[in-house]
């Protein structure tokens, strides 16, 4: 599987998106490590905290099928000249799930991607740091 079909998905997946209030559409594909992909969308609500962003939308579905290990990440924002990456709630949760070398892909209506990893999303999550001090 390569980030250019991933982030097809996740485009995909963008244009479910239930963002009345916002108008920005947001869609996640997840490739799960047997190798499916899991896909998620922004849901919005009036109460603007119930919202649910397509990351942890992706991450929620991949858990009720299953799916605890996530290989990889892309993230679609349509109506986003500029590549937008994940907030900082949704990077917390992923890093629950993946690997700090994850790729993840990013990318609004433009060409330009952006390519990078959990890692470098969260350089100090103190899940990894922890395990690592405690590996050496």
């Amino acid at each position: 599987m390569d980030l250019d079909t991933l982030f097809k998905e996740a485009e995909k997946a963008a244009l479910q998106s239930y963002s009345p209030y916002s108008h920005f559409r947001v869609g996640a594909a997840l490739l799960t490590e047997d190798g499916r992909i899991i896909t998620g969308t922004n849901v919005e609500n009036r109460s603007f905290g119930l919202t649910i962003c397509a990351e942890r939308s992706a991450v929620v579905s991949a858990v009720s099928s299953g799916a605890k290990r996530f290989v990889a990440l892309a993230i679609s924002t349509p109506d986003s000249e500029i590549p937008v990456g994940p907030c900082g709630a949704c990077r917390q949760v992923l890093s629950e799930f993946m690997g700090t070398d994850s790729p993840v892909r990013f990318g609004g209506s433009s060409a330009e991607r952006i390519n990078t990893t959990i890692k470098d999303l969260l350089p100090f999550d103190s899940l990894y740091d922890l395990a690592d001090s405690m590996n050496e």
